[in-house]
């Protein structure tokens, strides 16, 4: 866990509820936030989202802030909007790698409904942004009464499942420039920026890799004009250079996130979750 700590920086959470009083300074403009902007959340029917949007809390997601620990007491699932979060494996030697990645199509937390309430995992926030929080009894509560609420989270962490194995496959079969490429665009699809804030010390733990690896295929494709590196930051320039140095898993688990979800439309019937 060693290795996770240090790039902890836990700010406190300092929540907004959903429903309860608001202060006078954001009655003047509205919140850029929204429990829309998740897609799970989204979909949800009118009835479904009016139980738990009073209970759903606003809260900011600092880069590198620890959701829950291996063998911990999930207290809460988490809805990212901006943010992003990182599911790890951390070993005994402190070495760690990616399971999968979570953004505004998910939720993280999903052993609370599948009856398991705690995970060998980690979870840590890899792009800074916010996330509605819900605690985990509301949550088991929507959850057992068998509705869309059900469909949804067992529809997506079958995606999320796909994701995981796909992730095993790539890391053992794929290069280290593959790897990058897949994960640069699984981030991106999450993002309304092609600005990462991500060091590559940070990717090279995402992806279970040594730093001078993630270093030569980044120059490689910082070389090719694909990206641009500057500590701390990778700005994305040509997103279909990535795609063309990419391998299949990236395909595969966008495309099973689109076949499991797409059938379920957004409550306002505007759009379609992905």
């Amino acid at each position: 866990m060693a290795k996770l700590e240090t790039v902890n920086a836990r700010f406190p959470l300092k929540s907004v509820v959903r429903g309860g009083g608001a202060p006078l300074s954001s009655l003047a403009r509205p919140s850029p936030h929204s429990p829309n902007q998740n897609h799970l959340l989204a979909a949800l029917p009118t009835a479904e989202f009016d139980r738990l949007s009073p209970h759903l809390e606003l809260i900011p997601m600092p880069l590198g802030e620890i959701l829950y620990e291996p063998g911990g007491q999930l207290q809460h699932a988490y809805f990212p909007t901006t943010s992003i979060v990182s599911l790890h494996y951390v070993t005994e030697s402190g070495a760690s790698a990616e399971t999968a990645g979570v953004g505004n199509e998910g939720v993280v937390g999903i052993s609370l409904f599948m009856g398991g309430d705690t995970t060998p995992s980690s979870a840590v926030v890899q792009t800074a942004g916010h996330a509605y929080r819900l605690e985990s009894r509301l949550l088991k509560q929507e959850f057992d009464r068998a509705g869309l609420m059900q469909h949804l989270m067992l529809r997506y962490t079958q995606a999320l499942i796909t994701q995981m194995a796909q992730t095993a496959a790539c890391n053992r079969h794929h290069s280290v420039e593959q790897q990058l490429c897949r994960w640069l665009l699984l981030t991106l699809d999450r993002m309304q920026t092609n600005e990462l804030v991500m060091t590559q010390e940070l990717v090279a733990s995402m992806l279970g890799v040594r730093r001078e690896g993630i270093t030569e295929a980044a120059g490689k494709l910082q070389h090719a004009g694909f990206i641009r590196y500057r500590r701390g930051h990778i700005s994305v320039l040509e997103r279909s250079g990535l795609e063309t140095r990419v391998c299949e898993c990236y395909a595969v688990v966008k495309k099973e996130v689109s076949r499991l979800l797409s059938d379920v439309r957004h409550r306002q019937g505007a759009a379609a979750v992905v």
